[in-house]
């Protein structure tokens, strides 16, 4: 008869730690793993209402707007009524899914429970943008203003305060960009009210976060700010972020744009590949800032780009195969991946990732 060892305590794995798990996954863009942990933080924790919403939060991110919404109901009907950013959250979804009714629906409904939350700036100015509303000035005007940075008497007053907080939401993205730059020079309380809003806000793009976070920065904002990023608000300590931003040229987003385009040619990446491709394209242009890269051939620097994330990847991915896609030579990919692997050293920073993920994913298997 074999005798137990009653002193033996077993393993219990709790909601705690596969969102840990989860979370882990999302930041390697490992979204089906993520989604996994998530949903098995809410068989172990069903009544914790924080699971769920992380769960319709990662729904959200990956498009599966109408999943993500039931859970947001779920939770503000049953679970938890008083985790309002659940209404905000399902008003963003509806918009995306041009339900606009629904939206301004449930933006009212936010409002109404939180007319002075978080995130009540961006509602009122999402329902003003949904429903409408006389006495801003029109796009080409307002491109004169913040181009041209005239700041007079009448370009300080109301109207044009609510143009500027609605274009910087909906206006194309180049526009947006003169928006940042020009709150940068107008360096009032108002501006830089409206920059801290707009960087915890999870549905702006991240280089125009960034080059918000920037302008923040230069206003010596001091102590931590709260960003929106990895699927959730953090905390960032503006000190750690470069002084000033470069000036976001058009053949720097010809370059990310010509490699998404050649990557949706295929099935191999996900979102989240894509993400990265933006991030490490950023960091590169603000690590060798002022010595910024002349982009002669488009092709040539998309094609490093994307075997740059390949190789951060350990995708199966040749600079042969990408300089046939391109239609560039081999050389050429090999040149430009060397000078974006020098300035960020996506090689040691790749291995030390896999490091990590054999360590985790030993630890899963004992």
């Amino acid at each position: 008869m074999v005798k137990h060892n009653s002193n033996v305590v077993p393993f219990l794995r709790d909601a705690a730690y596969y969102y840990q798990k989860g979370s882990y996954y999302y930041r390697k863009n490992r979204m089906d793993k993520a989604l996994l942990y998530f949903q098995k933080t809410i068989d172990v924790e069903p009544d914790n209402p924080v699971n769920h919403y992380n769960l319709a939060c990662l729904l959200s991110k990956l498009g599966r707007l109408q999943e993500a919404n039931n859970i947001f109901k779920n939770i503000v009907d049953y679970l938890d009524p008083g985790l309002t950013e659940c209404y905000f959250l399902m008003a963003i979804n509806y918009g995306l899914e041009n339900e606009i009714e629904k939206a301004c629906y449930y933006l009212s409904q936010y409002l109404h429970f939180e007319p002075e939350g978080e995130m009540a700036p961006e509602a009122y100015e999402l329902l003003l943008t949904l429903t409408g509303d006389d006495g801003y000035y029109e796009q080409e005007d307002l491109e004169y203003i913040v181009k041209n940075n005239s700041r007079n008497r009448k370009n300080e007053d109301d109207r044009l305060g609510k143009t500027l907080q609605r274009a910087l939401y909906t206006a194309p993205d180049e526009l947006k960009e003169e928006i940042i730059r020009f709150y940068g020079y107008l360096g009032n309380k108002e501006a830089k009210e409206n920059l801290l809003r707009f960087v915890r806000n999870p549905w702006v793009k991240n280089r125009l976060r960034q080059t918000a976070l920037l302008i923040l920065k230069n206003f010596g904002v001091k102590g931590p700010v709260k960003v929106y990023m990895d699927g959730q608000l953090r905390e960032v300590n503006l000190a750690y972020y470069p002084v000033a931003a470069p000036y976001w040229e058009k053949k720097w987003q010809q370059v990310l744009d010509c490699a998404i385009e050649n990557m949706r040619q295929t099935s191999s990446y996900d979102e989240g590949f894509y993400e990265d491709l933006q991030a490490i394209w950023i960091d590169y242009i603000n690590a060798v800032y002022p010595n910024v890269p002349q982009v002669r051939k488009v092709e040539t620097w998309a094609a490093g780009l994307e075997y740059s994330l390949a190789r951060f990847h350990f995708l199966n991915l040749t600079q042969e195969e990408l300089a046939r896609e391109y239609s560039v030579s081999s050389a050429s990919v090999a040149a430009k991946y060397k000078e974006i692997n020098r300035a960020l050293n996506l090689d040691y920073k790749a291995y030390r990732n896999m490091l990590l993920y054999l360590k985790e994913k030993n630890e899963e298997e004992e």
